[in-house]
């Protein structure tokens, strides 16, 4: 396996997620968010602000995620057990980023902790 290639790829990968969330915030979503038209869901705009702020970070997360699959990797085949922690907590954290800016009120958290725990039990057990 091209170990070093991997540990470039995940390096990258970690910086891209930080570049996008850091330029995002700064020079998207504020720019976005002082606009006074967004659309209100569940009666407001912060909803729809919340909502677009953890759909944009959560991509961070996810490449987060391949990062440390790929880091994995760079130590030869990874087990099923390392990939289903890795993916059973990556959904996880996805879990609680949108429980939390949503405050309960986006759909996709229970879907997000189901497959967290669901991989979790599959690959640990």
């Amino acid at each position: 396996m091209a170990t070093p290639a991997l540990y470039v790829a995940a390096t990258l990968t970690l910086l891209i997620g930080v570049a996008h969330s850091w330029l995002g915030e700064r020079y998207i979503l504020t720019r976005l968010f002082r606009r006074g038209d967004l659309p209100t869901l569940f009666g407001g705009q912060e909803f729809t602000r919340n909502t677009l702020r953890f759909a944009w970070h959560i991509t961070t997360i996810s490449w987060w995620g391949f990062a440390t699959i790929l880091l994995v990797m760079a130590g030869g085949p990874p087990a099923p057990k390392v990939l289903g922690l890795i993916i059973g907590v990556t959904f996880l954290v996805h879990f609680v980023i949108t429980l939390v800016a949503s405050r309960g009120r986006h759909l996709a958290w229970p879907i997000f902790l189901a497959i967290g725990a669901l991989t979790l039990y599959a690959t640990q057990s």
